[in-house]
């Protein structure tokens, strides 16, 4: 009920937000998803909602990979930009290195830890 009546809305006010699922997967030699990326696009960004690596795979530029493969299908989709958020420092200098850059932050979110959000031109 909540979720239509907002995007009703939504669509009224901004338009229809095009909404579609994202998703990078990592899986092991028997096929097994063991990690990767999930978001989706719309209103012409992407949105990146989780990106794990598995701990034999960090370090390896796997997120790079990965990041730039969901980047590639959300310019396919017509989208000029990406955002990601994140409180994990490491996962913050990766995202860094990969040309994002931080246009906000929620000190303590979790307690003793900085929430970033991130940008990116696609």
């Amino acid at each position: 009920m909540i979720t239509d009546a907002l995007s009703a809305f939504n669509n009224a006010d901004v338009g229809p937000s095009d909404r579609r699922p994202l998703a990078v997967l990592i899986r092991d030699t028997d096929g097994k998803v063991t990690g990767g990326l999930s978001g989706f696009t719309a209103w012409g960004w992407l949105f990146t909602q989780m990106l794990y690596i598995p701990d034999t795979l960090r370090g390896t530029g796997i997120s790079g990979n990965i990041l730039a493969k969901a980047e590639e299908e959300a310019k396919a989709r017509g989208c000029r930009g990406a955002w990601i958020d994140t409180f994990n420092p490491q996962a913050l200098r990766a995202y860094l290195s990969q040309g994002y850059e931080v246009f906000g932050e929620l000190e303590d979110f979790p307690e003793g830890r900085t929430r970033s959000f991130l940008r990116k031109n696609l």
